[in-house]
């Protein structure tokens, strides 16, 4: 739009329901940001996330906020007035909880506005953003850690209906692109990690510490790698029992699982814990009852499962879940031609929702506005219905005909420049000229939350 319709409209604009328009913000790290080190710091369980969303909300001036708390990424998505910075503060709230100075986790965060924060949300859940591109388990945590931030009061009509619709953008994704057709994950990763450094594994023992969705995964990835020796631990007993039963294998209880360490080849960790679970004064026991054989460990856990200092240790090794790195990138180039057409999609769909959030909000005025004019139209042509009748009929068409266009060219610049301000990455605009016509024209029109049923 240019400067000259700006500058037209923007003396005229109020403000009088006295609420500010909301903008969008993501503010976070995640693994090709910031190491493991500094994730595990800000890695939030579960059962945390809700009421750490009450306190964002209370301590920063956010309106809405959903926690993301993942392997590889923690990210706050909020709503604000946008006349709020909201980036300084919510990057205050991060450092606070991982006890590091400010300064030290702008070196490692991202912040996306506006038009950005929902592109950057799309990419999220359609795993575009993943170390694994086309790994499915990202969805279902964005679709869990929003139900727990919406249980706890912490979601509005905004962020609701953009998390809905990174749900559809998903859905597509997976429909219109084959970037997910073979079976991968973070859990699939680690497998072919462990094929590339014994290239047969069916003579290997395999323990899973750990008995939740990313440890069947591996059982599943591992029998079909050959694995068929399987040793499950979990802390709940009756489910590891249910998961070694699943694939053949042995559950052994979770308090005595480093006895049967000496005769397992290969570990993988993958259990929520606040520290290491394994340390490493207990692995040269461990490598004395193996007589010289290697052994290699896969820690999955973030905050991590295994003291780091245990690959100091000759003859164990062990990989963190950034090692999958050179994993994930070969999974990335077989994924490229697909990633890109997703990549279309997504700059489509992050488009168009844009613009349908601001534009449905015009959408109604522009309706009633229509209809205001339409009103006064046929009005005066109905007083004047006793001079029209001694009109010819053509002469009757004419005159309804010119008055529609007078109607059309009259409404012409103001639903362009509604049209235009909606468009714009500043929708306070439109919101700000919507209620000037409102209040200029007498419209009335019926306000509603149309994202709440009835």
């Amino acid at each position: 739009m240019s400067e000259q319709k700006k500058n037209r409209i923007r003396p005229l604009r109020v403000s009088p329901t006295g609420k500010d328009p909301l903008e969008v913000w993501v503010v976070g790290i995640n693994h090709e940001t910031a190491p493991i080190e500094l994730r595990e710091k800000l890695a939030f369980p579960s059962g945390e996330l809700g009421d750490l969303a009450t306190r964002i909300i209370a301590s920063t001036g956010a309106e809405e906020v959903v926690v993301l708390s993942t392997c590889n990424r923690v990210e706050i998505l909020a709503t604000g007035s946008q006349k709020l910075e909201l980036a300084g503060p919510l990057t205050e709230f991060l450092s606070g909880e991982a006890a590091m100075r400010t300064a030290d986790l702008n070196d490692h965060r991202y912040v996306y506005r506006g038009r950005d924060a929902l592109k950057h949300l799309f990419r999220v859940a359609s795993s575009l953003d993943s170390m694994v591109v086309g790994e499915s388990q990202i969805l279902g945590q964005l679709k869990e850690q929003f139900r727990i931030a919406a249980d706890h009061d912490n979601v509005g009509s905004l962020l609701r209906r953009c998390f809905e619709h990174s749900f559809r953008v998903a859905k597509r994704v997976r429909n219109e692109t084959e970037v997910a057709t073979k079976a991968v994950s973070i859990s699939s990763a680690a497998v072919d990690l462990a094929r590339r450094i014994f290239d047969d594994l069916s003579g290997k023992t395999v323990m899973l510490i750990g008995a939740g969705q990313m440890a069947e995964l591996a059982a599943k990835h591992f029998m079909g790698a050959g694995v068929r020796n399987l040793i499950v631990t979990n802390r709940s007993f009756d489910r590891g029992v249910e998961l070694a039963r699943r694939f053949d294998g042995t559950s052994v209880p979770f308090d005595r699982y480093q006895e049967y360490l000496p005769m397992v080849d290969i570990v993988l960790g993958s259990v929520a814990a606040d520290g290491a679970i394994l340390e490493r004064e207990a692995i040269a026991p461990v490598l004395r009852g193996r007589r010289g054989r290697p052994m290699f460990l896969i820690d999955l856990g973030v905050p991590r499962n295994f003291d780091p200092t245990i690959n100091q240790v000759d003859g164990c090794y062990l990989y963190d879940i950034d090692s999958l790195a050179s994993v994930a990138q070969d999974h990335r180039a077989e994924r490229a031609k697909e990633a890109a057409k997703a990549e279309v999609i997504i700059h489509e769909e992050s488009d168009s929702f844009w613009e349908m959030l601001h534009g449905n909000d015009i959408t109604p005025t522009i309706v009633a506005l229509r209809g205001k004019l339409e009103g006064i139209r046929t009005s005066e042509l109905d007083r004047a219905k006793t001079v029209l009748r001694r009109m010819d009929p053509e002469d009757r068409e004419a005159m309804e005909a010119m008055t529609q266009a007078i109607v059309n060219k009259i409404l012409h610049i103001p639903f362009s420049v509604l049209k235009d301000l909606a468009r714009e990455q500043d929708a306070g605009g439109a919101s700000e000229a919507k209620d000037f016509v409102h209040h200029l024209f007498e419209l009335e029109m019926l306000y509603e939350d149309k994202s709440k049923g009835g």
